[in-house]
């Protein structure tokens, strides 16, 4: 029997081809048992799918969350696709190289330069390049036409011929005129626009022709009436000035201006000859611009009013002694004021200057000064910002000197040497001697570890000037040959100066020590005056725009 058992039949070799998946192979032991019963044979028209044995595998299967790997696996294992059933609930429109959950993502470096070209070009031309390293992406993105017509080139290496650029410059309207600034012939510089080119209006759709004329004719005439009400401020002739106080007069027929001798007697005593000391209190507080104060200037020899002027572009004149209000506001500048001067007369009336920025001029004014000798009211010098020193004659209204030696914008003139002679600063980090009315240079003053000195002030004597260094120094300076000086000097007895946190800082001559440091203000202090006839009063101002007393 078992021989017979274990004879094999022409159908069992049939049905043993068709064991694919390697069962005859296995071990007598692991051979499933296999009932007696007459098997039907099954016909498949499908070819093989797999192409090796599944029992001798040795690809290793990775999760997708994996991020170590403890052994080495081959990279067509690594890229096989992912294994197990599809989610039932994923989106079934995915892409075929979809990295993210919205698309395809690509890692993409550029230069800044590059950037701005493409992105030019594809907003003016209409294409632009195609970065992505994908295969089936196109290389151009955007009108193809027009990328052909051009080259594929970028706007930064198109350039027009000859005759283009002749067309598109007669096409263009004129640029203009430098000195006209609103109205026909105004300068437009490159901005001008296109002979022919019209505003389209794309809100006016529908409506007739006549009633976009009617509407543009109204519109016209209310521009017009807007500006004839509102003139534009600081314009030609528009120079004002509006007076605060009750009347200009007294019952004695004295003007406001006249010094109050019976509420200050003291303004009849030569300046400086009183013991001076130093501040400790605020006793009055200006108020009145709406901008950081810039300047002040007391007046003259009495010092009972001064001048302030603010980046608001208001000068105002104020009362110290008698009410310590505003009597006058000046009108006109329509930049902020960087100085204020005003000049001694006997006679006539003279106009007020101020420093604006070059207000009314055509190049900037950095300082002005006036020339103190009495027969010389008429003369001022003007530093400008083209390096330049122009002196003025207002009698004449001519430029009757120039002083050019100076590198840099002029910042400050100083009258020293009874009246002769006058010393400038600079940015060009120098100080320069002149005698007035020859411009030449008579004493030199550089060195490589000076700075900048943007505020100079004379000592009563006449025999010093202080000069403020960029260098958080005040520099004491001899006028007599200009040398430095540190402090050898028996009259004069404080000096002081603002700082950018809203202090003032008071010196012994002397000794150049620090005597006291008074906050005056939230904001810096950007300039200060002593009251000459006053044992020690100063005046404070800063660009919190508030003005001090302190005594």
């Amino acid at each position: 029997m078992s021989l017979v058992k274990d004879y094999s039949s022409d159908e069992d070799e049939a049905v043993a081809s068709g064991d694919v998946f390697g069962l005859t192979s296995l071990p007598s032991a692991k051979k499933p048992r296999i009932e007696e019963a007459v098997k039907v044979a099954q016909f498949t028209a499908a070819p093989d799918v797999l192409s090796e044995d599944p029992l001798h595998q040795t690809s290793l299967v990775t999760r997708p969350t994996d991020t170590q790997m403890n052994v080495n696996i081959p990279y067509q294992d690594m890229m096989l696709p992912l294994q197990g059933p599809e989610n039932p609930f994923g989106d079934r429109k995915r892409f075929i190289n979809q990295n993210a959950l919205a698309g395809h993502v690509e890692e993409q470096s550029m230069s800044e330069h590059a950037f701005r070209s493409q992105h030019l070009t594809h907003s003016i031309l209409g294409y632009s390049a195609n970065p992505s390293i994908d295969p089936n992406a196109p290389a151009v993105l955007g009108s193809l036409d027009s990328a052909q017509a051009n080259g594929f080139s970028t706007i930064d290496t198109l350039r027009a011929s000859r005759s283009q650029r002749k067309e598109l410059k007669r096409k263009r309207k004129e640029k203009g005129d430098l000195d006209v600034v609103e109205g026909e012939g105004a300068y437009v510089g490159p901005w001008a626009d296109w002979k022919g080119e019209e505003p389209e209006n794309h809100f006016l759709t529908g409506v007739e022709a006549g009633d976009e004329e009617e509407e543009e004719e109204e519109e016209e005439e209310e521009v017009v009436k807007t500006r004839r009400a509102k003139p534009k401020r600081g314009a030609p002739g528009q120079e004002n000035s509006i007076f605060h106080g009750k009347s200009m007069t007294d019952y004695q027929g004295r003007t406001y201006m006249s010094p109050p001798i019976a509420e200050a007697p003291n303004l009849l005593s030569e300046a400086g000859s009183q013991e001076c000391f130093i501040p400790k209190v605020c006793i009055h507080t200006w108020t009145g611009h709406t901008q950081g104060v810039s300047v002040i200037r007391t007046f003259p020899e009495t010092g009972h009013m001064f001048l302030s002027g603010s980046m608001d572009t208001k000068i105002k004149l104020w009362d110290i002694y008698t009410h310590g209000n505003c009597l006058r506001t000046f009108h006109g500048h329509v930049k902020a004021v960087q100085g204020s001067t005003t000049e001694r007369s006997n006679y006539g009336t003279r106009k007020l200057a101020n420093v604006s920025n070059g207000s009314g001029m055509e190049r900037s004014l950095t300082s002005l000064r006036f020339h103190p000798d009495q027969d010389k009211q008429h003369i001022f010098l003007a530093g400008m910002s083209d390096k330049k020193i122009i002196q003025y004659d207002m009698n004449s209204g001519d430029i009757t000197q120039e002083y050019d030696q100076h590198l840099g914008p002029v910042n400050t003139i100083t009258f020293v040497d009874e009246n002769r002679r006058f010393v400038t600063t600079s940015d060009d980090k120098t100080i320069r001697a002149w005698d007035f009315d020859i411009p030449v240079v008579i004493k030199y003053i550089a060195e490589p570890h000076m700075h900048s000195m943007p505020a100079v002030t004379l000592h009563p004597s006449k025999r010093y000037f202080a000069a403020q260094s960029l260098d958080n120094q005040i520099l004491i300076y001899s006028t007599d040959n200009f040398r430095q000086n540190r402090g050898i000097l028996a009259d004069g007895k404080w000096i002081s100066s603002g700082d950018g946190e809203g202090n003032v800082v008071f010196w012994d001559w002397k000794t150049g020590r620090i005597k006291s440091r008074l906050k005056a203000h939230s904001k810096v202090v950007i300039t200060h005056e002593w009251l000459p006839h006053d044992t020690s009063k100063v005046i404070t101002a800063s660009w919190d725009g508030l003005i001090k007393l302190w005594d």
